[in-house]
């Protein structure tokens, strides 16, 4: 009796946790004038998610340099991230589809965020929000989508072109420093290896060291 007593107690401490994972924030971007053209990020409350991208047509006279196509693969962002995206979706008017200024504004991609969970449902579609929280986690979500894009970019130029990767890291360095990329840590694997081949330029090993320490690794 006591051991069913100790499983059921075990068991309803579980659900909170289980039901917490069931809850899901998903990001759809897209715009013709980038390449990628679009991507869709999942995330999950434990940080854990799947990141998708299609890469669409290269528009005229885009930089005519290696550049990922389509993109298919888990991430895990830093929990604090994940639980500052959860709790602005919750918090903001995301959920009461209110997010769109209607301001004539520069078009800068649109960004549908979406959530589903047991509590709750909703979500909006918007290029630029007045609010701004919901401004901001648009920019952070877009800088992950573009860490995750250049993570991508470094492994075809390691592979294909390891001389790019000077130009290609010094980028990745500049843009996290200003916050055009964020959570580093997604694209670990690939600065891990850059770092311990000594075949790649000594520079370029060194900004993978430095960006692995950003990263809190």
């Amino acid at each position: 009796m006591r051991l069913a007593l100790v499983a059921i107690a075990a068991l309803l401490l579980a659900l909170p946790a289980i039901g917490e994972q069931d809850a899901e924030v998903r990001v759809d971007f897209s715009n013709p004038g980038l390449y990628p053209s679009s991507w869709t990020l999942v995330l999950h409350p434990d940080g854990t998610g799947h990141f998708h991208a299609e890469a669409g047509t290269r528009p005229p006279n885009y930089p005519d340099s290696i550049l990922p196509g389509k993109i298919d693969r888990e991430v895990h962002l830093s929990r604090e991230f994940t639980d500052h995206i959860f709790k602005t979706v919750h918090d903001s008017r995301i959920l009461q589809n209110k997010c769109e200024s209607h301001l004539k504004v520069a078009f800068q991609g649109t960004k549908k965020i979406s959530y589903s969970g047991p509590d709750a449902q909703g979500g909006c579609e918007f290029n630029y929000s007045t609010n701004k929280e919901i401004q901001e986690l648009g920019d952070s979500l877009l800088a992950v989508g573009a860490t995750l894009i250049e993570g991508a970019r470094l492994e075809l130029l390691y592979q294909h072109d390891p001389l790019g990767l000077d130009k290609a890291i010094e980028y990745v360095v500049e843009a996290t420093g200003d916050g055009r990329l964020q959570q580093i840590c997604t694209i670990r694997g690939i600065l891990e290896r850059l770092e311990d081949d000594p075949k790649v330029l000594d520079r370029v090993r060194k900004q993978a060291k430095m960006l692995l320490a950003r990263s809190g690794s």
